[in-house]
């Protein structure tokens, strides 16, 4: 790494080996993500942490540092995501705010350990889904949407405030017909529904799952299951919203009982309609922004709590994706798709 002439360099002592191990993490991991987010340098010698670069951008590593030995020193072990988090906090000027997201443990995990939130816009997710009746969560893969509506309806369902968790998407083909895959519908749209499987066996445990599957507690199902249905006492979540249709959508909310919560969840880059402009998704955030009980909660890039890679490739394709010549590629899209209907209605 090149450094100005004037970098300047501050000094970490850490006080025993295990505090330094789970600081700058496996193969100095932790501080890897560090240098390249706060473009510092970092070596460890004995107990120190030496930081050298930028006086603002060494004041901010040793910052990020601190604010992960206070999270040690509470008995919380920071890993990845709160390393990326804690970064994207100090590259915002925000880092002061960082502590306030462990202030909460939103329910335990199978192993027991406590589930929080990682960043500002996951609390907000969070905050959002307790106060109303209907959330809708929007933004790119990686914010943790899916995990935390999975986490907010097991913690409901505990808390006796719901009796069932359903769990809907639109059964949108990816590449394949699903009539020629071997099973009936449910069996077929179980591979896309692994998100939530996953999610539900890392908070439940995979028995406890199955079991409550089993007696009906839980229920996962293609979105076509939900039509005529009245959703009293349950925790509803829809996933992948962006593919469905805006009858799709009107059909899905208008199954809200009494007692009960609702989920929307989509990423609206990624719709696999043939008509993007036509996504219920899209649609309900033009018209429900003002109602009552309905709050729509934005995920950014700086929410991404994978490997800090995920967010760039995002932003470069969101550079892509937004420039001229691919706003006129979309428009041109949109319209041979419309010539198509038309010549399929007639």
């Amino acid at each position: 790494m090149f450094l100005a002439t004037d970098s300047v360099t501050k000094t970490l002592s850490i006080e025993s080996v295990d505090q330094m191990i789970n600081l700058i993490g496996v193969n100095n991991s932790n501080l890897t993500v560090i240098q390249e987010g706060l473009n510092v340098d970092t070596a460890v010698i004995g107990q120190d942490i030496r930081i050298t670069g930028s006086s603002a951008d060494t004041s901010a590593a040793y910052q990020v540092l601190q604010a992960l030995l206070s999270l040690q020193q509470q008995g919380i072990q920071p890993a990845g995501q709160d390393v990326v988090s804690a970064v994207k906090m100090a590259q915002k000027g925000t880092l002061e705010y960082f502590a306030d997201l462990y202030s909460e443990s939103l329910i335990k995990d199978v192993k027991g350990k406590a589930i929080r939130v990682k960043t500002f816009g996951q609390r907000q997710y969070v905050d959002a889904i307790k106060h109303n009746a209907v959330t809708f969560g929007i933004g790119p893969a990686g914010t943790g949407k899916t995990f935390l509506a999975v986490v907010m309806a097991v913690a409901a369902l505990k808390a006796g405030e719901v009796e069932r968790i359903i769990v809907t998407r639109p059964a949108v083909e990816a590449g394949e017909n699903l009539g020629f895959l071997p099973g009936d519908l449910k069996e077929k749209v179980d591979p896309y529904l692994r998100p939530i499987y996953d999610a539900l066996h890392a908070v439940l445990g995979t028995e406890h799952t199955n079991r409550l599957m089993e007696r009906g507690v839980i229920e996962i199902a293609p979105l076509a299951y939900m039509r005529g249905r009245t959703l009293d006492s349950a925790f509803a979540i829809l996933d992948e919203a962006q593919n469905t249709t805006q009858m799709q959508m009107k059909m899905f909310l208008t199954r809200l009982g009494f007692n009960s919560k609702m989920i929307v969840n989509g990423d609206v880059s990624q719709i696999d309609l043939p008509s993007k402009g036509r996504s219920g998704l899209i649609q309900a955030e033009q018209i429900l922004t003002r109602v009552p009980h309905i709050r729509f909660v934005h995920f950014g890039t700086d929410d991404v709590v994978r490997n800090p890679v995920v967010a760039d490739i995002i932003a470069a394709y969101d550079r892509g994706t937004n420039g001229p010549g691919s706003r006129q590629a979309a428009r041109q899209a949109e319209q041979r798709a419309q010539h198509h209907e038309h010549k399929d209605e007639n």
